[in-house]
């Protein structure tokens, strides 16, 4: 897949040439390619942002730079612009944007972008959150760690995306490793069994516990979608509803 970025700051995605994704890119699975949008403007003091018509606090990233940047650098694909205002990331939006063979983010500054600007390149605007940050580029990374996931190759052979428990419609479980026993406190038991199916039992019920503890609109929606259980998990069940 082809993750195409425009920002004001390249160096910030220096993070995501390390670890699994760094390991995808060095591997050809993913190409990563970051434009500085500085380099396209033609204002002499190398500006890319001015005062909002109209009036109000801050400044607005002009429209020049990013199209210019967008055109010279030959990018394409889905067009996604960082914003609050966008559709909430999610799983299955990850997933959608995953089976694109090319995507383009827009790292927005200041005050935000120049409608036009937006309106020419046909963004779709996602959010990580109904907060605000300084600008694009954390969320941006964000986005793509999310949606690198789904990439076939990316994950290691022992791992998978669809383990995870969230995609399923609860929140994960929790995890254990060594020493068995730390200052008291100890692995369950059931987690040290070997029984795998009474394992898998636990920790789904773990993630049934903690789900509607903590995000009782996921238990919700949970519930709602009508999952296949199985008898025994049947009988779990009923001690939350």
């Amino acid at each position: 897949m082809k993750i195409n970025i425009l920002t004001i700051f390249p160096e910030m995605f220096a993070p995501l040439r390390m670890s699994m994704l760094g390991r995808a890119i060095d591997n050809g699975i993913i190409e990563l390619n970051v434009t500085d949008i500085r380099d396209y403007t033609i204002d002499r003091h190398n500006r890319v942002d001015d005062t909002p018509y109209g009036g109000g606090a801050g400044m607005v990233m002009q429209v020049q730079p990013i199209l210019d940047a967008f055109e010279g650098s030959g990018f394409g694909g889905e067009v996604i612009y960082m914003s609050p205002r966008g559709e909430m990331l999610s799983g299955a939006l990850a997933k959608e944007l995953s089976e694109k063979t090319e995507m383009t983010i827009l790292c927005g500054h200041y005050e935000g972008v120049d409608q036009r600007a937006l309106d020419r390149l046909g963004v779709r605007e996602v959010s990580i959150g109904d907060y605000v940050l300084t600008g694009g580029e954390l969320p941006a990374m964000v986005l793509i760690d999310t949606v690198a996931r789904f990439i076939d190759g990316v994950l290691a052979g022992d791992e998978s995306v669809n383990d995870e428990s969230i995609y399923s419609g609860l929140l994960e479980y929790p995890h254990y490793s060594k020493p068995r026993e730390y200052d008291g406190d100890e692995v369950p038991e059931i987690l040290l069994s070997g029984n795998h199916g009474e394992i898998d039992l636990w920790r789904w019920e773990q993630a049934l516990a903690l789900t509607k503890e903590r995000r009782p609109d996921l238990f919700k929606a949970y519930l709602e979608s009508e999952p296949e259980l199985s008898k025994k998990q049947k009988r779990i069940l009923q001690k939350y509803l």
